[in-house]
């Protein structure tokens, strides 16, 4: 299979994954700090890296139904939050296609 491509991010504060470290987000990308994941707070990102998609899937959440897919560490598969494909309710659209990462799944480099 090979070794994944990882790309490092170059910004001053990092958000990395809090198993093994590997680059996530740039904490400029950050949206809000106001969600809630599995494990407690959550962020909203508008872009994330070394990320695998899982597959998609309809999910009740807080703000109602949602279709998402899972998103695992492209190094060490640790499941870290989920990506939103599809919101059912007008209010919620403008979370489409951005990144839920779940604080307890990162760690921050600065």
């Amino acid at each position: 299979m090979g070794v994944p491509f990882k790309q490092y991010l170059s910004g001053s504060k990092i958000y990395s994954c809090s198993n093994c470290r590997c680059h996530a987000a740039d904490a400029a990308d950050v949206e809000s700090k106001a969600f809630q994941g599995r494990h407690g707070r959550a962020f909203l990102f508008k872009n994330v890296v070394n990320v695998v998609l899982g597959p998609k899937e309809e999910r009740l959440l807080m703000t109602g139904l949602h279709c998402v897919a899972d998103i695992s560490c492209i190094n060490c598969q640790t499941v870290m939050g989920w990506m939103y494909v599809q919101a059912f309710e007008e209010g919620q659209k403008y979370k489409e296609g951005k990144y839920i990462l779940e604080k307890a799944k990162l760690h921050k480099d600065w």
